[in-house]
C-alpha cells in the first residue's frame, strides 16, 4: 500500500505513470465517457484549514470515479475537540477506502498516515502540496513546457516553493527560486532536493533577484505572500515582498511564449498584477481544471497500489 505524502516519496516513474493516467482520464471525461475506476468507494476528506478547489475537485472527482466523498471539518469531528491523529486514522481506515487530509502539520499528515491503513493524500499542509504540482506538470506538458523547461518561482519560500523544488530534482529540470532575504526555503528541504537534484541532473538555484529569476524562464509561477494564519504579518509582508510582484515588466524577461502559474486564490496587486492574471500567457484556469484530472489519477493509482 502506498500514500501520497509528498513528492518526495515518489520516483520519477511514479510521476510520469500518474501524469499519464491523468490525461487518459481527461480525454475519457471531455469525449462524455467516465470510466468507474472507484465504483463504491468512499473518501473522506478531512480538512483543518478552509479550501475551494481542493474540496470541490476531490469531491467531484470521487464522483466522478463512482464512488462517494465525505467531508469531515475539525468543527465537525472529534479532532477538533482534541482527539489525537493516530485515533482518528484507525478509526477512519476501518470505514473509509481512501483519505484526504487538508491541515496546517505534515507531521500530523505523516502522523495520521503511520497509523492508517488505506491510502492518504496530501491534500496540503505547510510544508507540501503536491496534488497542485502535479497539476501544474500538467499544465505545463498541455502548453508544450514539458521538456528541459525552465521554471522560475517568484516568491514566498512556502509549501508551493518546497514542492516546486521536489517536482523539479525528481524530473531533472531546471527551477529558479526568487524570494526576499528572510523569506526563503526551508533548509532541510532545500538539502534534500538538492541532493536528489545531483542524480536526476536538476539545476536548482536560489536568487533574491526576481529579474535574475524570470529571465528567459518558460514557465513563470508564483504564490500568495500572506497564507491562512499570516493575516497578522500583511503589513510587514507588503513591504518585504517589494519589487516581487509579477507584472507586466517582470513577465516581459521571460521567453516570449512563456506561461504563467498560480495555484489560486490569487490576490491581484500583491504577487501578481491584474495584467498578466487575465493576460494571454496566463494559463491559471487551465491549470485549476487540471486538479480534478491529476487528483481522480493519484486515487486510482494509489487504489491500484493497495
Amino acid at each position: 500500500m502506498k500514500h501520497f505524502l509528498t513528492l518526495h516519496d515518489l520516483s520519477k516513474k511514479d510521476i510520469e505513470d500518474i501524469i499519464k493516467l491523468a490525461f487518459k482520464i481527461k480525454k475519457k471525461l471531455k469525449k462524455g465517457e467516465q470510466k468507474k475506476y472507484l465504483k463504491d468507494q468512499t473518501l473522506a476528506m478531512i480538512f483543518e484549514k478552509s479550501s475551494t478547489r481542493t474540496r470541490v475537485s476531490f469531491e467531484i472527482g470521487m464522483y466522478q470515479l463512482g464512488g462517494h466523498a465525505i467531508f469531515l471539518s475539525s468543527n465537525d469531528s472529534q479532532l477538533g475537540r482534541g482527539e489525537p491523529m493516530k485515533d482518528t486514522a484507525r478509526v477512519i481506515s476501518r470505514m473509509a477506502d481512501m483519505v484526504m487530509i487538508r491541515t496546517f502539520s505534515q507531521d500530523s499528515l505523516e502522523e495520521f498516515a503511520k497509523y492508517a491503513t488505506v491510502p492518504v493524500i496530501n491534500g496540503l499542509t505547510d510544508l507540501y502540496h503536491p496534488v497542485q504540482l502535479l497539476a501544474d506538470y500538467m499544465t505545463m506538458i498541455e502548453h508544450g513546457k514539458e521538456k528541459n523547461p525552465i521554471v522560475a518561482y517568484v516568491g514566498d519560500g512556502n509549501n508551493m516553493t518546497h514542492s516546486w523544488m521536489w517536482l523539479a530534482s525528481k524530473l531533472g529540470f531546471e527551477l529558479r527560486v526568487a524570494s526576499p532575504k528572510g523569506y526563503e526555503a526551508d533548509g532541510i528541504v532545500m538539502h534534500e532536493t538538492l541532493t536528489e537534484a545531483k542524480k536526476s541532473g536538476a539545476k536548482i538555484t536560489f536568487t533574491h533577484d526576481a529579474k535574475e529569476a524570470v529571465k528567459d524562464a518558460d514557465v513563470v509561477t508564483t504564490d500568495t505572500w500572506i497564507s491562512m494564519g499570516q493575516e497578522d504579518e500583511k503589513a510587514q509582508r507588503i513591504k518585504d515582498f517589494e519589487g516581487f510582484i509579477v507584472d507586466e515588466a517582470l513577465m516581459s524577461l521571460a521567453k516570449d511564449d512563456a506561461i504563467f502559474l498560480h495555484c489560486l486564490p490569487a490576490y491581484r496587486g500583491y504577487e501578481v498584477s491584474e495584467e498578466v492574471l487575465e493576460g494571454k500567457q496566463s494559463v491559471i484556469f487551465d491549470e485549476a481544471e487540471n486538479r480534478l484530472h491529476a487528483q481522480k489519477a493519484v486515487m486510482v493509482w494509489l487504489d491500484k497500489h493497495k
